[in-house]
């Protein structure tokens, strides 16, 4: 059995695993790699394997970094099958759509080749079949079975056996307890392990504690009559951050302003958590007794979305204070930016940054500090007060890690961690050995190794 490191090997984003096993070649992922730009141009280098030769594609979860190239793959000639959960399926659509059109602005920008188009999307789709959890299916003599990621909606850890071994890939592992969707599985008998490091140095903030970080940022942006700004990721940080205003509304904790939502995409896959919200196989117990009562968890009053471009435009002649919600989570793209050019230098406003940044990208760079930036070829004065609540990311901490692995101890051979800065993967994996005595690596790109 083989494992070669295609992809989110010493870097965050770009997830793409190549296993070889019984006669067969199998990914799990084929994800874009993001950093300053949406898509670097390292994206456009060739597969380091034949697409023609591999049999499936596994996938844990909708996120770009994770199934961005699968388009791609199936342009180069890829024409196995693409397995994931169902909400992964409806998601993983949507983004890659989106996604195109983002990939082709830019590509037209720069002058460079358009990764993939919109019919390769719907070819890829055309291959794409859906298993549930803990539903093992096979290929050939490998088995594979999708368990409960705790990342967001659908996200899974996938353990694959074969030869006679036991090989568990982590995807992104869960903040656990999430607001809404279920918790992290854990795994016990396993061989070999990959598991995600990008907060491998970091602990999150307790629940609560964000959500009064949240409603200081509020209170503060109501009595500054600024605005408060959060760019957001479409997928799960959009929904955890509209599920949680709908409490403080309910709970009489903040003032009633105006919250936009303002992204399209969001918009829609609202709509695709609305669906699933009633299946306790994807929600939790308390958000499914809520979905049956007609408890609306992703609306309340004041929630304004805004899914055409002259409803946003019209954001602009609405008086702070706000609360505006956009992409791009990083400020890599979409609307955030618009917003962001008018209010960055207003210092009634406010920048409340919830998610993960990578280095290079515009948000790494105001979460940083920078006194001003560039945003489509403008230089803007950064003079808001810009905020973090890491406590909302949708990845696990350091200690969250260590409990995963943990419970592999008695069995497991080896940990490869991935899909973090080198800095983060190096720390945690030195923590792993010393205080679990588990052989433990971070691969380089390209790496092979044989289990």
């Amino acid at each position: 059995m083989k494992l070669t490191f295609c992809g989110g090997a010493g870097v965050v984003t770009g997830a793409n695993y190549l296993l070889e096993a019984e006669g067969k070649k199998i990914l799990v992922d084929c994800g874009l790699e993001q950093g300053e730009e949406f898509a670097p141009e390292v994206n456009l280098r060739p597969f380091p394997y034949d697409p023609a030769e591999i049999d499936a594609v596994f996938v844990t979860h909708a996120h770009i970094d994770h199934v961005g190239r699968i388009p791609q793959l199936v342009k180069a000639g890829f024409r196995g099958i693409i397995v994931s959960t169902p909400p992964t399926k409806e998601i993983a659509e949507l983004l890659l759509l989106d996604s195109e059109r983002v990939l082709g602005k830019e590509a037209d920008l720069k002058g460079t080749p358009h990764l993939y188009t919109e019919d390769d999307v719907k070819e890829a789709v055309m291959y794409w079949q859906t298993v549930e959890y803990h539903t093992p299916s096979s290929l050939g003599e490998v088995t594979i079975e999708f368990y409960d990621a705790g990342h967001v909606l659908g996200s899974s850890s996938i353990l694959i056996t074969a030869e006679g071994k036991k090989v568990v890939f982590s995807g992104d592992l869960g903040n656990t307890p999430a607001p809404f969707i279920r918790p992290i599985e854990y795994f016990e008998n396993v061989d070999y392990a990959l598991i995600e490091s990008a907060y491998g140095n970091r602990i999150h903030e307790h629940p609560e504690e964000r959500k009064n970080m949240m409603e200081d940022a509020i209170e503060d942006t109501v009595r500054e009559r600024g605005v408060l700004m959060i760019p957001a990721f479409a997928m799960e940080r959009t929904q955890e951050m509209i599920f949680e205003l709908n409490e403080l509304v309910e709970g009489k904790r903040i003032p009633k302003i105006p919250v936009y939502v303002d992204s399209p995409l969001a918009i829609k896959l609202t709509e695709v958590y609305k669906k699933y919200m009633s299946d306790p196989d994807y929600f939790n117990d308390e958000t499914v007794r809520l979905a049956g009562k007609g408890d609306g968890v992703f609306d309340f009053p004041g929630l304004i979305q805004t899914a055409t471009k002259e409803e946003s435009k019209k954001i602009n002649d609405v008086p702070p204070p706000k609360i505006v919600i956009a992409g791009a989570g990083m400020s890599n793209g979409g609307r955030i930016l618009y917003h962001e050019v008018r209010y960055l230098p207003d210092p009634k406003s406010t920048l409340l940054i919830v998610g993960y940044q990578a280095k290079g990208s515009l948000g790494r760079a105001l979460q940083d500090g920078a006194k001003s930036v560039v945003i489509e070829q403008k230089t803007v004065q950064v003079r808001c007060h810009v905020k973090t609540i890491s406590g909302y990311s949708a990845h696990a901490d350091q200690p969250q890690l260590m409990k995963w692995v943990e419970t592999m101890r008695p069995h497991v051979k080896k940990i490869f961690v991935v899909q973090g800065d080198k800095e983060e993967s190096e720390v945690f994996a030195q923590k792993i050995k010393d205080e679990l005595a588990i052989a433990s690596e971070v691969p380089l790109s390209g790496e092979t190794a044989v289990l």
